[in-house]
């Protein structure tokens, strides 16, 4: 089994960093792989919902730049972990432009995230967490994953690199994050339950047409 972890901070080393550690150092004691995928050094632009995935439907992005590798990187990974600094009281600007992309291109094919197990948490200087964790947990609802809980919601504190460390009870709780994650992930390895059939996704537009105008 393996975690992918991404850091979504323009800082590669700063506090977003230590939790993905924390968490990446909990799941080794568990015996489960991870990496640690930074988006601070990669480029990703916006989508522009020109929908070419879901014509395409080949796992791909037609913009060109980091997201195609870490999409690659989602086809062979059994959990998923969200991690993001907070700005303006939300996530990064940098993690949503690669989320937006990497799970519409996930709608597009079938849904490369359905059931399997994901998490997320958010570090803050001082407030503004819960917002930008529920950003994050919006993803992995959206996509039908086993989402991994903890004794309090996953926000940490830290300004300067490293400050995280401090945060004693924050620090805890990513720690109680990655062991729930690792028995869940194991939960889900060795189930012999047959999966529920998948029911067709149904979309529904609320504009009326017979209401619509020249």
């Amino acid at each position: 089994m393996k975690v992918l972890i991404i850091n979504g901070s323009p800082n590669v080393n700063g506090n977003t960093f230590v939790g993905a550690k924390i968490i990446s150092n909990v799941l080794k004691e568990h015996n489960i792989d991870s990496e640690i995928y930074s988006l601070g050094n990669k480029v990703f632009k916006p989508c522009t919902a020109c929908r070419a995935c879901f014509k395409n439907k080949d796992f791909k992005c037609v913009i060109h730049d980091d997201l195609n590798d870490l999409i690659e990187k989602c086809l062979v990974f059994d959990g998923l972990v969200l991690g993001s600094p907070i700005h303006f009281a939300d996530v990064s600007g940098l993690i949503k432009n690669a989320l937006d992309r990497l799970f519409y291109v996930s709608a597009a094919n079938n849904n490369i995230f359905y059931h399997k197990v994901g998490a997320a948490y958010t570090v803050v200087r001082r407030s503004g967490g819960i917002a930008g964790f529920h950003t994050l947990n919006n993803y992995l609802m959206y996509a039908e994953m086993f989402i991994a809980g903890s004794s309090y919601w996953n926000v940490v504190h830290g300004q300067k690199p490293e400050e995280a460390y401090a945060d004693k009870e924050g620090v805890q709780t990513l720690e109680t994050l990655a062991d729930n994650l690792a028995y869940l992930l194991k939960i889900i390895d060795t189930s012999t339950i047959e999966e529920p059939k998948r029911r067709p996704k149904v979309g529904t537009n609320f504009v009326r047409e017979d209401l619509l105008t020249d």
